[in-house]
């Protein structure tokens, strides 16, 4: 420890330079600078002040952290491999038309805008690499995606949750009221990560928005399980009805695994995530967004097996019998005076009926 020479005087204010090299494996590590108040020690005195500090960290011409180093490239390869299961989605689409509805494509986009994302967020990334700061454009691109890649699949997973486009096209007053609380949630919460990413440690926002976005996060995972468990109940509720059960413990038994996935992709991204980031060495930080991204890759690849479109998939299967699916949208359609009048006329089923699966039954009630 040498003393730092000091410049400057008591009206302009003074300045302090100095530089830290890294010449041996035993000296690497994660440095912190502490800045301290000397005049207000033993004095009863509060004083304030203004500070500017300009920090150039370079390993090897790469502006990147230890930890970070990697993160260009990790994410191009992320990219490349959402964008070919993304392909791989729309080819399927494409090959069993019958049975595609509209939240099949609406997943088939939120696996695209997660491939554009990572892709400017590694061209963002290369340019702190090699520049030390980043191109605004590639930033604001990257940020416009994200929040958009956010709300996107928290509302895809709500839709898949509710079952809408596949057996009904109405949303019950309390699917509302969730969308209605979650949606404004997921913008909120993406703002606060761009916030967080735009500013520093030291900075008295960043621990107000880091903590908003914690607990927001939060909020909304506990969210998109409402949805599941509420369809979950209802199946529950269907396998007493005679004729429903064999079809209702299908989709019962679906909607167990799509739960049971959903908590694990939480536990896993929020939790174990932040227990490797926070015990692996410095130079391996780079494995949480790894695994985070292999996570969200595992978790889509899985929902489109579940989910995919196939004539003897039961999630896509809706009862034949008109009675059942009087039943089913009684619990949809919001109760009013104005249907207090109306009755529900029975023609029976024709003479020439196959009792084939009937697609998207709902119609009738649009």
């Amino acid at each position: 420890p040498e003393p730092i020479p000091i410049k400057g005087n008591p009206k302009n204010g003074y300045s302090v330079s100095f530089g830290i090299n890294v010449d041996s494996e035993q000296e690497e590590g994660l440095y912190n600078l502490y800045f301290h108040n000397c005049f207000q020690y033993g004095r009863n005195v509060h004083s304030t002040f203004e500070m500017q500090i300009d920090i150039e960290e370079r390993n090897d011409n790469n502006y990147l952290s230890a930890g970070d180093i990697p993160i260009p490239t990790l994410f191009f390869i992320l990219s490349v491999l959402f964008f070919i299961a993304g392909v791989v989605w729309m080819v399927i689409l494409r090959r069993v038309k019958d049975d595609v509805y509209t939240m099949h494509y609406l997943m088939f986009a939120v696996v695209m805008v997660k491939a554009l994302s990572n892709l400017f967020n590694a061209v963002n990334m290369h340019f702190i690499a090699v520049e030390g700061m980043h191109e605004e454009a590639w930033a604001i691109l990257y940020y416009i995606v994200y929040l958009s890649r956010g709300a996107l699949l928290f509302v895809t997973i709500l839709l898949i949750g509710t079952g809408w486009t596949f057996v009904k096209h109405v949303f019950s007053d309390k699917e509302k009221k969730l969308f209605l609380v979650v949606i404004p949630l997921q913008i909120l919460d993406n703002i606060a990560y761009i916030i967080i990413e735009e500013s520093e440690e030291g900075q008295s926002e960043y621990a107000i928005w880091q903590q908003v976005f914690i607990l927001v996060d939060l909020l909304c995972c506990g969210a998109i399980l409402f949805p599941v468990l509420w369809s979950m109940r209802h199946l529950r509720q269907s396998t007493r009805t005679d004729g429903k059960a064999a079809l209702s413990l299908q989709k019962l038994a679906l909607f167990r695994h799509f739960y049971i996935m959903i908590v694990c992709y939480i536990y896993f991204t929020r939790i174990i995530v932040y227990l490797v980031k926070i015990t692996v060495p410095f130079q391996y930080e780079w494995l949480d967004e790894l695994f985070r991204e292999l996570a969200t890759l595992v978790f889509f690849i899985i929902t489109g097996y579940k989910f995919q479109p196939a004539p003897d998939n039961p999630y896509l299967q809706v009862p034949t019998e008109e009675e059942d699916e009087e039943v089913e949208m009684d619990e949809v359609i919001t109760k009013s005076g104005a249907m207090d009048t109306v009755t529900h006329v029975n023609k029976g089923a024709s003479k020439g009926s196959t009792g084939l699966k009937q697609r998207e039954s709902s119609h009738d009630y649009d």
